[in-house]
């Protein structure tokens, strides 16, 4: 399973201060620890993400190499940043177990190891990480498809120094602690013995030289932070929740390495008169007794303009009335769902003479006793000459 964007997973954005940071996590552990969550079988898993994401965004060096390369920078499995994620198990709780994650990896054939061989680097061609963002539309742009813009905050190549971090005229130098290789040697004394681990290289991040003269619009990194306008092309029918993936909208790959994917999350918009199920659409309808009584037709809004509805005679209140074919089309096919009317029957609150003397009439001729004219207070009235 790929790996969840560490600032995704702390709830903070590419440009939070380390204050931010530190926040988010301590609200993230107390909210996440597996004594708290004992009912939970996955809180343990939750907990060792959250503390590896911060164990990375708390460091400056492995930020800015995780900002650059991706996880690719920090994940000694692919070969980018050895010694520095501490997921093997026990490093991301911060207890000092990082040596005993680099003994199980030269035992059984870790990624992050080397101890017994020499770790390689990974200096080919890397793919850029993916970059989702939620964007919200309306029910009417879902249903009739649109075409929309998004800011999307991006890690792309420094345009200045074109991603080697020296400003531009200033020479690139050999690196002085690994002297060139990416990678240095560090020796642990365990209770098997002194082994030999090799890691790369925090000063160079793995790629041997460092700048003299950093760039200073990147300041060293190689990267800067942009904000990218990208159209996205909503199809008809979509649905909320439903994920659209742009490629080659995302960060930038590392070594010539194809750039990340864009993925927008749909999220649409409640409505105030219809309610979405499938393709279907759902709203309610106010008519009068006369009309529910005596069946007539009438004109009700749809998503996509008006439609004639007929009310059969006898209708009762709370009765469904189907228009098919006026829902919400059918994602990539043909045709679409239907529009389900709920008729609900009001009573007037405001009747002239004539009227009340007809509503008599009308009861008296289903058999049924109507109230005398004014009820009990207009005979009290009467009686004392009121």
């Amino acid at each position: 399973m790929a790996k969840r964007d560490f600032y995704e997973v702390l709830g903070v954005s590419r440009e939070a201060s380390d204050e931010e940071i530190k926040k988010a996590y301590r609200q993230l552990a107390r909210k996440l620890h597996p004594d708290v969550n004992k009912d939970d079988p996955k809180a343990e898993d939750k907990f060792k993400e959250v503390n590896e994401a911060y164990e990375i965004l708390s460091d400056s060096q492995k930020r800015a190499a995780y900002d650059r390369f991706g996880h690719a920078g920090v994940d000694p499995s692919q070969g980018m940043g050895g010694g520095a994620a501490g997921a093997g198990g026990f490093g991301g709780f911060g207890g000092g177990f990082e040596g005993f994650g680099d003994i199980f990896d030269m035992f059984f054939g870790g990624g992050g190891g080397g101890g017994m061989g020499g770790g390689r680097r990974r200096t080919g061609p890397q793919r850029g990480a993916d970059v989702r963002m939620e964007m919200n539309i309306s029910l009417e742009d879902a249903a009739a498809g649109v075409k929309k813009h998004l800011e999307v905050p991006l890690t792309e190549i420094c345009d200045t120094c074109h991603g080697n971090g020296a400003k531009p005229g200033t020479p690139i130098r050999t690196c002085s602690t690994c002297g060139g290789t990416g990678q240095v040697k560090v020796s642990q004394n365990t209770l098997f013995g002194q082994f030999v681990n090799v890691r790369t290289c925090e000063k160079c991040g793995g790629e041997g030289k460092t700048a003299e003269t950093p760039c200073t619009d990147c300041n060293g990194r190689g990267v800067v932070r942009n904000r990218k306008r990208i159209e996205v092309n909503v199809p008809s029918g979509i649905s909320h929740g439903s994920g659209l993936r742009i490629q080659g909208a995302g960060e930038a790959g590392l070594n010539g390495g194809g750039t990340g994917d864009l993925i927008v999350v749909v999220k649409i918009r409640p409505h105030k008169v219809f309610k979405r199920e499938g393709d279907d659409l759902y709203r309610d309808l106010s008519i009068s007794f006369t009309q529910a009584a005596l069946g007539t037709k009438l004109t009700v809004d749809t998503l996509d303009g008006q439609a004639e509805l007929n009310v059969p005679e006898g209708t009762q209140s709370e009765t469904v009335l189907k228009l098919k074919g006026q829902g919400v089309p059918h994602l990539g096919g043909r045709g679409r769902g239907d529009l389900f009317v709920r008729v609900q029957i009001t009573t007037p609150s405001q009747l002239t003479a004539e009227q009340r003397d007809l509503l008599r009439e009308l009861a008296k001729s289903f058999g049924e006793e109507p109230p005398e004219e004014g009820g009990f207070f207009s005979k009290v009235k009467n009686a004392l000459g009121k």
